[in-house]
C-alpha cells in the first residue's frame, strides 16, 4: 500500500485499468485514496468508509484540489476523508437526491464504479433522450424507445483513433450486455410497476433469451503453442499468462506485482467483473513464470506491460494478437477471450469440479453449466460406454 502523504510515491503511481483509485488506511474502516491522471497532472482524491449499518463500504470524489500545492493536498484530502468517514459512521449521510435517470446511473456509478459500466452510460445514455427524463414519471414506453435505439446502434468493432472505425450490426449477446448497467441503476431507485402495464418500466429490460450461445471455438495447447511463437516479444508474456489461467484479459491486465505472492504461490485477482477479490494458489511452473514477469519490479508496478511500460488494454491487445493469428493460420474469430474459453474447457475435462472451475474463473456455476456442460456430458457418456460388456 503506498504512503500518499508522500509526493514522491504518488508520483511513481500508475493509472489502473480499471480506474480503481490507490488507497491509504487512516483507522479501521476509514480510507483516503488517489487515482492519478493518465495527462500526468493532478490526480483524483477520494473517501471510502465503511457503513454498519448497510454493512458496505460508502465512497465519495473528494477532487483533485487543484489550488493546493506540495503536503497540503494530502492534508487536505485526509481531513476531508475524515469528514466523510466521521458522517458515515453517525449515519448523518444525506439520502442523495435523485431526479431524472441520468442522475440514477451516476449514483451508480458513486456506489458501484467500472470502466464497463462507466463507458455503457456515456455512450448510450448521458447523450439519449432517456437522461432526462424524470424517475417519477418513466414508463415502459421510454424505454422501449431507448431500447430500440440501442439496438438500431451499430457496434464498434475497432475503437483506434487512427484510420476509419469499422462497425457492424449489434448482436443480441451485446444488446444484452449493455442493457445490464442501466438495468441495475434503475432497479436501485425505482420498484418495479405492476406487470403488463406501462408502468413496468423493468419489462422494457428483459434480455434476449438464447443470446448467449454456448462458446465452441477452442484452441488446443498445440494451437496455442503456435499463436505464442507468432507473437512479438513484448505481448508473448501477456498472451502466456492468458494460456495459464482461467482470467478475463481485462482482470490480468490490471494485476500489479503485488498481487503475486511467491512465498505462498497465491495470486489475489482484486479487480475482475464481479468486483470481489480472489485468491488463486498456482503451481511451481505457473509461480516461476510469474515470478520472472515481477522481477526488479516495484511492488505497485503492473505485472505485464508493453516494452514502453504502458499496461495492456483492449486497444492495445487486439492488433497484436489478431497478426499473430492470420500468422499462425488460426481460425479468424480467435481472440483474448478465445483464450480463457480454451483454459476453462482444459479444467472442465481435467475433471476438476465445476464450483471450483466457477470460483477460480469468477463467475457462476449456472454459467460454467450453461456454456460447458456438454463437456461434462459427453465424458460421462464416453465413461458409461466403457462399462458395455
Amino acid at each position: 500500500m503506498p504512503d500518499l502523504s508522500k509526493i514522491g510515491s504518488r508520483d511513481k503511481l500508475k493509472p489502473r485499468a480499471d480506474k480503481e483509485p490507490y488507497w491509504q488506511r487512516l483507522q479501521a474502516g476509514w480510507y483516503v485514496g488517489y487515482r492519478p491522471s493518465k495527462l500526468g497532472s493532478h490526480g483524483t482524491w477520494f473517501a471510502r468508509a465503511y457503513d454498519e449499518d448497510l454493512r458496505k463500504y460508502r465512497r465519495k470524489a473528494l477532487g483533485r484540489f487543484g489550488s493546493l500545492t506540495g503536503n497540503d493536498v494530502f492534508a487536505a484530502a485526509r481531513k476531508e476523508a475524515e469528514t466523510f468517514a466521521e458522517l458515515v459512521e453517525s449515519g448523518g449521510i444525506q439520502v442523495e437526491k435523485l431526479e431524472t435517470v441520468a442522475d440514477a446511473c451516476r449514483a451508480y456509478l458513486s456506489e458501484k464504479p467500472g470502466s464497463i459500466a462507466e463507458g455503457v452510460f456515456r455512450r448510450h445514455v448521458f447523450g439519449d433522450p432517456l437522461a432526462r427524463i424524470k424517475l417519477s414519471k418513466l414508463r415502459r414506453r421510454h424505454l422501449r424507445d431507448w431500447r430500440k435505439r440501442l439496438e438500431d446502434a451499430p457496434a464498434l468493432i475497432s475503437r483506434s483513433k487512427k484510420g476509419d472505425k469499422r462497425v457492424k450490426a449489434r448482436s443480441a449477446a451485446t444488446i444484452n450486455r449493455d442493457m445490464v448497467p442501466l438495468r441495475a441503476a434503475l432497479w436501485r431507485i425505482l420498484p418495479p410497476g405492476a406487470p403488463k402495464t406501462d408502468a413496468a418500466w423493468q419489462e422494457a429490460l428483459k434480455p434476449i433469451k438464447g443470446a448467449d450461445r454456448r462458446r465452441d471455438l477452442y484452441l488446443d495447447r498445440q494451437e496455442r503453442r503456435r499463436l505464442l511463437s507468432e507473437l512479438d516479444t513484448d505481448i508473448e508474456p501477456f498472451v502466456r499468462a492468458l494460456c495459464l489461467l482461467p482470467l478475463r484479459p481485462g482482470a490480468l491486465a490490471a494485476l500489479n506485482v503485488s498481487n503475486f505472492e511467491k512465498r505462498t504461490r497465491t495470486l489475489t485477482i482484486g479487480s475482475d467483473k464481479n468486483g470481489v477479490p480472489r485468491q488463486i494458489s498456482v503451481p511451481e511452473s505457473i509461480a516461476s513464470f510469474l515470478s520472472e514477469q515481477s522481477k526488479s519490479k516495484l511492488p505497485s508496478a503492473w505485472l505485464f506491460t508493453r516494452s514502453d511500460g504502458i499496461p495492456w488494454s483492449k486497444d492495445m491487445w487486439k492488433g497484436p494478437i489478431k497478426k499473430a493469428v492470420v500468422a499462425s493460420e488460426l481460425p479468424a474469430q480467435t481472440s483474448a477471450y478465445t483464450l480463457r474459453h480454451s483454459v476453462i474447457t482444459d479444467l472442465v475435462r481435467g475433471g476438476l469440479p465445476i464450483l471450483t472451475v466457477a470460483q477460480m474463473a469468477d463467475t457462476s456455476v449456472a454459467m460454467i453449466e450453461r456454456h460447458y456442460g456438454h463437456l461434462v456430458r459427453n465424458d460421462a457418456e464416453e465413461a458409461l460406454a466403457q462399462l458395455v460388456l
